[in-house]
């Protein structure tokens, strides 16, 4: 067989695997589209949620979830990027540096349901923090930080050799360099980290049933004290998510029109991951061009 032949052949074979991702992709995209969008609507959105009454939303669940993303963000981002920078300059090659790594690995792949029982026992029962926003957000700190360290590490190092050598030949410092031009380089891998990291927190269950809790208990919009327990901003509460509320109208939900609820919930669960990655690289395209002068083609 000649090379020609060869080649058209591992063509057609990797677009075929490429086509069949695609495919189970669009199909589950569409079918969740299809029987949940005719559900969605301003009261659903808007509305709290019913225990037992038909006609509830999805208001406090949907706020709960952002929520709890950027605060895993605001705890997991400052550790990840400092990890990561590391990492990828400063790090040493020895036996000490690989031993950390293969450590990072382990860590990303612990089940969800281990990290929440863990979280479980040390924050909810050890230090009494109780089911909280607060505790949720840190088990997913756990599991968070290997994928965007990791990441950000890759990013970095993405970067040309060049910048930073042509850098420290004119005088600057590693550390100016690494602020001022390798860092700004690497953004748009970072906010893809960002992107990854942030779709598995909105969509992850196991891990918030034993720390966040399957409570949600009535928020005052009205209230911006963090400290008051009917406030929305406050992280000492329990908080019931979209993927837990998926979950729990699903396994033990006992409204009229539970289908409908969890059908609903779950083409909004598409519909904020998908709008969240458009919307993140449109920042990633214009923080590049701010901080690089360059273009994002």
């Amino acid at each position: 067989m000649n090379p020609k032949s060869v080649n058209r052949i591992a063509t057609t074979i990797i677009n075929s695997l490429v086509g069949v991702v695609v495919a189970l992709l669009l199909l589950l995209i569409s079918y969740i589209l299809v029987t949940g969008l005719p559900h969605l609507s301003f009261n659903f959105l808007l509305s709290p949620s019913q225990s037992y009454q038909a006609g509830g939303g999805i208001r406090d669940q949907l706020f709960n979830s952002i929520y709890l993303v950027i605060l895993t963000l605001i705890i997991s981002f400052p550790i990840a990027l400092g990890a990561g920078i590391y990492l990828a300059e400063y790090a040493p090659k020895n036996w000490i540096v690989d031993v950390i790594r293969t450590l990072i690995e382990v860590l990303s792949s612990l089940p969800s349901v281990v990290v929440g029982l863990f979280a479980y026992l040390v924050f909810v029962i050890k230090f009494q923090i109780g089911f909280s926003i607060i505790s949720g957000a840190v088990a997913l700190t756990i599991f968070n930080l290997p994928l965007l360290t990791r990441n950000i590490e890759d990013s970095i190092k993405s970067v040309p050799d060049f910048q930073m050598q042509g850098s420290l030949a004119l005088g600057l410092s590693k550390w100016t360099t690494i602020v001022k031009i390798i860092f700004p380089s690497a953004i748009p891998g970072i906010i893809t980290g960002i992107i990854l990291s942030s779709g598995r927190i909105f969509g992850e269950a196991a891990a918030l049933i034993y720390t966040s809790g399957q409570s949600a208990p009535v928020l005052n919009y009205a209230n911006w004290n963090p400290f008051s327990p009917d406030s929305f901003l406050n992280p000492m509460r329990p908080a019931e998510t979209l993927a837990v509320h998926i979950w729990k109208v699903n396994s033990e939900g006992i409204t009229p029109d539970a289908n409908a609820i969890s059908s609903g919930a779950s083409a909004v669960l598409i519909l904020v991951i998908i709008l969240f990655n458009f919307f993140a690289h449109w920042i990633g395209k214009k923080l590049y061009k701010k901080f690089t002068v360059g273009e994002v083609k």
